[in-house]
């Protein structure tokens, strides 16, 4: 990633790059005593961190699309970086909240960035550990009066050090005022407060259900001053996710396999009644089409085996949309 937000290869190149750049001190110069050893211990903690985005963005590069996503993560850590830089030259640095919003339609990426951003706090020494609890609803709303703070107080509990991630957190507000869900939402509030800096709270779901659900409570909005959206994939992202997909579990696509896919997820999302599920859906079909290969190979070859090209091949056939 170059110690730069990652982006794809159409990014527009004219922009300015973001390099960090290391200043250090020549040996030549006259230095006060111990300024040296200061220097090179500054020296060794920015390479460190320098160090530790270069495995970030490895991992964000790996992403296909969500430039704005990168862009984010690459904001947070340059914010980290530099309230480090104020601590040492003795100014202010803290009081940053970092509870987010991500919203969009299911398979964009949210619970994948979510566990990307848990592992540059944890290594910028913002989060103690680091891990993500993944929670819904259920998780969170008991049976009777009592049981759904007591849940959520839990649940928060084990998110200390990492991050708390609500999906379809729009779900907690649907059930009006007499509904176990505000209680957990006014649960969720105060251990905001109250654990304010040890846990880190990402709502997550759909855009227009999240919205509505923020203003559900007064004092929600304010408290998510990172609010993300994360777009749908294209046509040509989602058969790019597809081939990556494959690749990752030793199989190819033959051209043709490759166009009925395509055909097949344009169809998809243009006419499917529900919200498309992106990735999620491009995931399932290669895991479908993956059995079907095995039949079909099963088939094929009764009394010996196929060949280590025939295994990996996916066929136009074996994707049965």
């Amino acid at each position: 990633m170059n110690i730069r937000s990652a982006a794809s290869s159409g990014r527009d190149e004219s922009r300015p790059s973001r390099q960090i750049n290391i200043v250090l001190r020549n040996h030549d110069t006259p230095a006060v005593s111990g300024t040296s050893a200061i220097s090179e211990s500054s020296a060794s903690k920015n390479s460190a961190q320098i160090g530790l985005f270069q495995e970030i963005g490895s991992e964000l590069d790996a992403l296909v699309g969500l430039d704005n996503i990168k862009e984010l993560v690459f904001e947070i850590y340059a914010l980290l970086q530099v309230a480090q830089m104020r601590s040492e030259a003795g100014l202010a640095s803290g009081g940053q909240a970092y509870h987010m919003v991500f919203k969009g339609n299911p398979g964009t990426g949210k619970t994948t960035v979510a566990r990307i951003v848990a592992k540059l706090f944890q290594r910028m020494g913002v989060l103690t550990k680091g891990h993500l609890i993944e929670v819904e609803r259920a998780d969170l709303v008991g049976e009777y009066i009592g049981h759904t703070a007591q849940k959520t107080r839990d649940l928060v509990k084990k998110a200390l050090g990492g991050i708390l991630f609500i999906d379809e957190a729009y779900s907690l507000a649907r059930g009006g005022d007499k509904d176990f869900g505000k209680e957990a939402i006014d649960t969720l509030v105060k251990a905001m407060e109250d654990h304010r800096s040890q846990f880190v709270l990402i709502l997550a779901g759909y855009s227009s259900e999240i919205d509505y659900f923020l203003m559900s409570n007064p004092g929600l909005p304010s408290r998510f001053p990172i609010q993300v959206e994360f777009p749908d994939y294209s046509i040509d992202q989602l058969v790019q996710i597809a081939e990556l997909m494959a690749k990752e579990r030793d199989y190819i696509l033959m051209p043709q396999a490759i166009l009925k896919l395509k055909q097949h997820v344009m169809l998809e999302k243009d006419e499917s009644p529900h919200a498309f599920s992106n990735a999620r859906y491009v995931r399932n079909s290669i895991e479908k089409a993956i059995r079907s290969q095995a039949v079909r190979l099963l088939n094929q070859y009764e009394h010996n085996s196929p060949g280590k090209q025939e295994l990996m091949t996916l066929r136009t056939e074996d994707f049965k949309l």
